[in-house]
């Protein structure tokens, strides 16, 4: 399985966990991590260009940090650029059908804060739900996504353990488990690799 790592942090000079994890991904061998705000930071996206680097996979992970319970700026922004109509979706648009589709993601809270019972009242993969409807549109497998949670006070051995998990998860030869729109939290459990 060839997979990019599409990686939107503003700020990774100033990150401890995207980082940590960018780095352990990049040294598989069929892993590529694009810096997007390296290479856009005037948001001016070639849209040629990233739809070429999407037809040349298989998976393709969405990496960020959590901000405001939402995703960085430039990945929306490049999502409404590149995911065109004829391109990703539409009678014509088949360009991503069948490949996989991972989020990524990082927060400040630990795990407990995202539960029903917690002080941001939901479960973490519920504010991305709006990514697994995006990856229906297009035709692409949802798959199990990749949470770090306690971004700000996580130790360096297990961010160590959580950045080699990462990478060997996203670059397994073999399909990812995709998940439906009805799945419970528990589904989202990613096992001991």
């Amino acid at each position: 399985m060839k997979t990019v790592v599409l990686l939107f942090h503003p700020h990774l000079d100033q990150s401890k966990v995207n980082k940590a994890l960018a780095d352990a991904a990049e040294k598989k061998d069929n892993v590529t991590v694009r810096n997007m705000y390296d290479l856009y930071p005037d948001f001016k996206i070639d849209i040629d260009a990233e739809q070429k680097v999407l037809e040349g996979v298989d998976r393709v992970v969405f990496q960020f940090p959590t901000y405001w319970y939402s995703t960085p700026a430039l990945m929306k922004q490049w999502e409404d650029d590149v995911l065109t109509h004829g391109f990703a979706y539409g009678s014509k648009g088949k360009a991503l059908a069948g490949k996989e589709f991972v989020v990524a993601t990082s927060t400040g809270a630990d795990s407990e804060n995202y539960t029903r019972g917690g002080d941001d009242h939901y479960w973490l993969s519920e504010f991305y739900r709006n990514l697994q409807d995006t990856a229906k549109l297009i035709n692409m497998k949802y798959a199990r996504p990749f949470f770090v949670f306690n971004a700000e006070h996580i130790t360096d051995d297990a961010l160590k353990r959580q950045a080699q998990r990462y990478a060997d998860y996203i670059s397994q030869d073999s399909p990812l488990k995709v998940l439906g729109p009805l799945q419970t939290e528990a589904d989202y459990a990613l096992p001991e690799l």
